[in-house]
């Protein structure tokens, strides 16, 4: 006998930091995601920049640890998918999000009408198969210097999202071609009925002038272009 791809299923244990301000009641929940190579506690310190003081803030780690070059010799930092079956990791991503949501409302540290995603580079596409798989969840996404689900158009678990969406980009992007870009702003500006974008002076990274923009978000407010 001879078999291949055969499974058995496992647990592992998934990472998240959490900031709960004092007295927190029925308080709006800011996810954050981080992007490749990066970790949990980068991503809260971000996320700590730009939300507003009564916010819950979640930020959660990939699975996948890895070695990363830095000016200082090698660091670990985590991603969320590989080439191999990724789609079993997107759905990782999804339980994940959806049992810290759980978790925080059983408590009543939130307000389940108030969940905002917040991704970096990879966690774009992320956070957008999430919100298109569960348009109920989120009330806001704003994803910065990433990419959209590849199958953005073809997926027929997909379905329309009226969440408010936030993406923001750079003109001087690594990663990502400005043709490429303006493609991404384009094809979500088509499928979402309150979304705003806006390119920057700026590589693949955040700054400031993101975080007040996104600030500004949260706090309900327009973008000023």
């Amino acid at each position: 006998m001879e078999a291949t791809d055969l499974t058995l299923k496992a647990e592992i244990d998934l990472y998240y930091d959490l900031r709960i301000p004092d007295d927190a009641s029925d308080a709006p929940l800011l996810i954050a995601v981080h992007g490749y190579g990066a970790h949990k506690r980068y991503m809260m310190r971000e996320a700590r920049l730009v939300a507003p003081e009564n916010f819950v803030i979640a930020s959660v780690q990939g699975p996948h640890q890895h070695f990363r070059p830095t000016p200082d010799g090698y660091r670990i930092g985590f991603g969320w998918l590989t080439e191999h079956k990724p789609d079993e990791y997107i759905r990782l991503h999804h339980d994940f999000l959806l049992r810290i949501i759980d978790k925080l409302a059983t408590e009543g540290a939130i307000d389940t009408s108030q969940i905002y995603l917040y991704g970096f580079s990879q966690a774009c596409a992320l956070n957008f198969r999430f919100a298109f798989t569960h348009p109920e969840v989120a009330c806001g996404v704003i994803g910065v210097c990433g990419g959209i689900p590849g199958d953005l158009e073809t997926n027929p678990i997909y379905k329309p999202f009226d969440a408010r969406t936030l993406y923001l980009y750079g003109d001087d992007d690594e990663f990502y071609t400005q043709e490429k870009l303006a493609g991404f702003d384009q094809k979500l500006r088509r499928m979402l009925p309150n979304f705003e974008s806006k390119q920057y002076k700026a590589k693949h990274e955040i700054t400031e002038e993101m975080r007040a923009d996104i600030k500004a978000f949260l706090l309900g407010r327009r973008l000023e272009l």
